[in-house]
């Protein structure tokens, strides 16, 4: 985020950024080894199957519910659930509820 200056304590759904025709994204700390975002869809919205080469990634739900989307499942979410997704796993995430969904994502190394 713009002015955030690490470490300080935050609450990570405070900085959550919203898209009417996609996933919003805010990045809350970078560097070469970390990558700290948030993923915020509204209802209905959804981040497509995708995998990444030489990176694992962790996904916190911090608000609302939906569904992890995996090659051949979909497994439910909602805030406090955590889901590894190592390298080369395709992933994605739909919010199936009738609220926001906001979603913690760290990457690592950073894209």
């Amino acid at each position: 985020m713009q002015g955030m200056e690490h470490p300080c304590p935050i609450r990570p759904e405070e900085h959550a950024a919203f898209n009417p025709e996609k996933m919003g994204k805010a990045t809350l700390f970078r560097s070469e080894r970390l990558m700290v975002g948030l993923n915020g869809f509204e209802p209905g919205q959804e981040h497509k199957l995708h995998a990444h080469a030489g990176m694992d990634k962790v996904y916190q739900v911090l608000e609302g519910q939906g569904l992890f989307l995996l090659e051949d499942r979909e497994l439910a979410m909602e805030a406090g659930v955590m889901l590894v997704a190592p390298e080369g796993v395709p992933h994605g995430i739909r919010n199936t509820g009738p609220g926001r969904l906001v979603v913690l994502a760290i990457l690592a190394p950073a894209p």
